[in-house]
């Protein structure tokens, strides 16, 4: 079981300041009064002390007169007291809070008593602990690549309903309509309504964790890749030398090594005293180039149409030999019959005695027959092997050809770069002092690449890890589990909509977690709420929607704390701009109750494992409603949350 709140403090500006507003636990608790009485700053001051990134308190007589703000939280056997104070020199928030283990029972201690030397963060952990949520689980926030740890803040999403959204049809969650708020409140309902197994969730961490690491391997063989000169580029730069005259003509092809270590040679000589004197020639190396491109190229087609042509072989034998096994299977039979070429009635029928012309004659011919099908299928058994052999041959060719095509390419276009560029200096010296520089340059990357630290190839590695966890994945039924337990909550949003005579309640009703959303499935097609008439039905399908998650919640021990609360639903009632005199017309007042009637029905099915908190404008004098009273701020009898003798001078500070 997770906590319900027992109190909300409040420490003036001035020394012994105190004000300690008190809940019933495991019931509906009712604060009621007039507008401006500090009524929903009991919202934002839970929120606050409930480790906010921000200090969401309005402006107005508590932040002007309240300098530190306190709640108690209790669950069998525990009690914690999470102090925070108001943000100092135009802060935007405090960073630090004062977070106490009590003996359950406790009051709220004065404020000297505070220390607030626990980082935020810290507190946020601390709280998420004592509401029960598993710090080991992660999960995805939809829609971004990242991982969240669900925490206290995240369970507030379901606890909480400001006096702008509890009956918005927009917003059916607190802090929904903030940027990101809806694909994180997407990511953490299958943790809270218990759809996550931790142990699949831990798989699914791992496995997400494999995959970042698979693509952080490619990227890195990639750079590694792109720093490493490429295949072709020494074949070219010797071109160039031998075209700036810095080399004369070589004779032969060189092996890769032979051309870094010319170039080489020649960098260091140059550097070492060389002068620099271009040989002369006519030769163009760029047609050669083309050249050996062109005997490639044909030698390229030539190996494909043999591949072709030995591929069409084998396939011309393996149909013969399937027809010949077929036949031959057939044949086979014939070793049943008696040939006997002594027989005085060389007609007479070895089977059935018949008297048959030539019948042996016949026999014969389908033995020989059988023969020579034997001796043509051992022929192509014999040469189907050699046909295979010569295609993985000329297949090895065909790679051969197409490595080498590369490096050609490689060389062309490492060549027409340095032409266009060397070819624009109309000194054969200046040609030349260009290319040893690309000479030098190759020679030092090839240096910085031997000493680089080597990158280790691991995405095989990681690929059968990656197989591996998504089979044993394969089998998840947390989707399953979503929809099956979706279903059943939808069954309780249903029965409240039809206890609170909604529009649309006799239509199958579907909390939509995609829109985050609930909606109508009619004859017509599906309504969502917002397209639904009337704040009464938004009114009653946030209450239904939210008495029912908690049903659920408590029911199933979830990590979400048991209290709702609730900034005045009676405003779809009132004017626009009460006068705190309203009587609320008869059939307003019946629908009203009705909402707190659903409210105390859910209360009394949980037996005293949630409560709920409101905060109204109304004041009923139904028992439904009076009963559950707990504070009356009027004007009438100068209270509210902030005391008036507070306010009686200038608070300290301000």
């Amino acid at each position: 079981m997770t906590f319900q709140i027992q109190s909300v403090t409040i420490y003036g500006k001035k020394p012994g300041q105190m004000r300690t507003v008190f809940f019933q636990l495991g019931a509906l608790n009712i604060v009621t009064g007039d507008s401006r009485r500090g009524k929903s700053a009991l919202l934002t001051i839970i929120d606050y002390c409930l480790a906010s990134s921000d200090y969401p308190v309005k402006a107005g007589k508590v932040r002007t007169y309240v300098s530190t703000y306190g709640i108690t939280l209790t669950k069998p056997g525990e009690q914690l007291f999470v102090a925070r104070q108001a943000p100092k020199d135009n802060a935007k928030t405090s960073t630090t809070m004062c977070v106490l283990t009590q003996a359950p029972g406790s009051l709220p201690p004065t404020l000297e008593d505070l220390l607030f030397t626990t980082p935020d963060d810290t507190a946020k952990a601390y709280l998420s602990d004592f509401c029960g949520i598993d710090n080991t689980v992660r999960v995805p926030a939809v829609g971004k690549n990242t991982l969240i740890a669900p925490s206290i803040r995240h369970a507030l999403f379901f606890c909480l309903q400001a006096q702008n959204e509890v009956a918005n049809p927009d917003v059916l969650f607190h802090s929904q309509g903030e940027e990101w708020r809806p694909n994180t409140i997407r990511g953490v309902v299958p943790y809270f309504l218990g759809a996550v197994d931790p142990e699949q969730a831990l798989v699914h961490n791992k496995l997400r964790s494999l995959r970042r690491d698979l693509a952080d391997n490619e990227a890195k063989l990639a750079v590694s890749a792109g720093r490493t000169p490429a295949s072709g580029q020494a074949q070219a730069l010797l071109i160039e030398a031998i075209e700036s005259g810095l080399l004369p003509q070589q004779i032969g092809t060189q092996s890769a090594d032979d051309v870094l270590q010319i170039l080489r040679r020649l960098r260091n000589e140059l550097a070492h005293g060389g002068t620099l004197r271009p040989h002369t020639t006519d030769d163009d190396p760029l047609a050669s180039l083309h050249d050996r491109r062109a005997d490639l190229r044909r030698d390229f087609a030539l190996a494909r149409a043999r591949i072709a042509d030995l591929k069409g072989a084998l396939a011309e034998n393996d149909e013969f030999s399937n027809q010949a096994i077929e036949q031959r299977a057939r044949l086979t039979s014939l070793g049943l019959l008696r040939q006997d070429t002594e027989a005085r009635d060389v007609h007479h029928c070895p089977v059935c005695d018949s008297t048959i012309p030539s019948a042996n004659d016949t026999i014969s011919g389908l033995t020989r027959d059988l023969a020579l099908l034997d001796r043509d299928l051992g022929v192509i058994r014999n040469d189907t092997p050699a046909i295979r052999r010569l295609i993985a041959d000329q297949e090895d060719r065909l790679q051969t050809l197409r490595s080498e095509l590369a490096r050609n390419q490689e060389q062309v276009q490492e060549l027409t770069s340095s032409l266009r560029t060397t070819q624009q200096e109309p000194d054969d010296l200046r040609r030349a002092a260009i290319v040893l520089g690309r000479i030098s340059f190759y020679v030092d990357t090839i240096a910085q690449q031997a000493a680089a630290p080597r990158v280790l190839d691991r995405r095989d590695e990681l690929r059968e890890q990656i197989a591996a966890l998504e089979e044993q994945l394969s089998g998840s039924t947390q989707d399953e589990r979503l929809a099956s337990f979706l279903s059943l909550i939808n069954q309780g949003i249903r029965e409240k909509a039809v206890s609170l005579d909604l529009d649309f309640a006799t239509s199958p009703i579907r909390l939509d977690l995609n829109r985050l959303t609930v909606v109508a499935d009619t004859t017509d097609g599906p309504v969502q709420l917002k397209d639904m008439g009337s704040a009464e039905n938004h009114l009653g399908y946030h209450v239904s929607t939210h008495l029912s998650l908690h049903e659920w919640f408590t029911r199933h021990q979830s990590p979400v704390p048991n209290v709702l609360v609730l900034d005045q639903p009676s405003q779809v009632y009132f004017p626009a701009e009460p006068t705190g005199e309203e009587v609320l017309q008869t059939n307003d007042r019946t629908h009203l109750l009705n909402v707190y009637e659903a409210i105390h029905r859910t209360l009394q099915q949980l037996e005293g494992k949630m409560q709920v908190i409101v905060m109204e404008h109304a004041d009923l004098d139904d028992p439904v409603f009076s009963q559950h009273v707990v504070e009356r701020w009027r004007y009438g009898n100068d209270s509210g949350l902030v005391p008036s003798t507070w306010m009686e001078s200038t608070p300290s500070g301000s």
